[in-house]
């Protein structure tokens, strides 16, 4: 049972209005599954419309944010909960000890490097969570097509590759999300193999 989902997303609102518009429909169907909502803390952005949509519609959002970054004026006042931490690694493991579950919408660096730790600590059989990526417009369609090259090029098996969850859909999403059964995790590398 998903109780709550980290949502790993931008800190701005890229360049097509289709991002915020769906960032906020995620957030607000959150709320109306009553799945609270774990995200970076932020106002601004993606990150502040996914919060705003949870918390407009009744919803439960927590927000983890490293203090520096409450410095900056970023912090968003209206959640349900602010927990400040010190590092950026100890924001992920809070996100990741409260939630059952991660989404990524479209974002830059931080979105992708939040995202593949969570993928890298599902492939060491470190957590059994279903990731997903909401994939806004085709904004995830090279990453995924780069997924397929590290398996083709032998650097990924395709078990591991399948644990990503993607679709278009907010609702599907969530059923597929709702639905996923984590593979066997087999050690990732073999005696034989060093």
């Amino acid at each position: 049972m998903i109780k709550r989902l980290t949502v790993f997303c931008g800190s701005s609102f890229g360049n097509e209005s289709v991002y915020e518009e769906q960032a906020y429909a995620l957030g607000k169907k959150l709320a109306e599954e009553q799945i609270g909502l774990v995200y970076g803390g932020a106002i601004s952005g993606l990150m502040g419309t996914v919060a705003n949509g949870v918390m407009e519609n009744k919803g439960e959002a927590i927000g983890i944010l490293p203090h520096f970054l409450q410095g900056k004026e970023i912090a968003h006042l209206g959640l349900s909960e602010l927990i400040l931490v010190e590092t950026m690694h100890e924001r992920k493991t809070k996100m990741n000890e409260l939630s059952d579950g991660v989404i990524a919408l479209p974002g830059g660096y931080g979105t992708l490097e939040e995202l593949f730790e969570m993928m890298t600590w599902a492939q060491l059989g470190l957590h059994q969570k279903p990731i997903a990526v909401l994939n806004v417009n085709g904004f995830y369609n090279d990453l995924l097509q780069m997924s397929q090259n590290m398996v083709d090029k032998g650097f990924l098996k395709e078990t591991n590759q399948k644990m990503l969850i993607v679709d278009d859909n907010i609702d599907t999403l969530l059923m597929k999300m709702k639905n996923y059964e984590a593979p066997n995790v087999e050690k990732w590398i073999s005696k034989d193999e060093v």
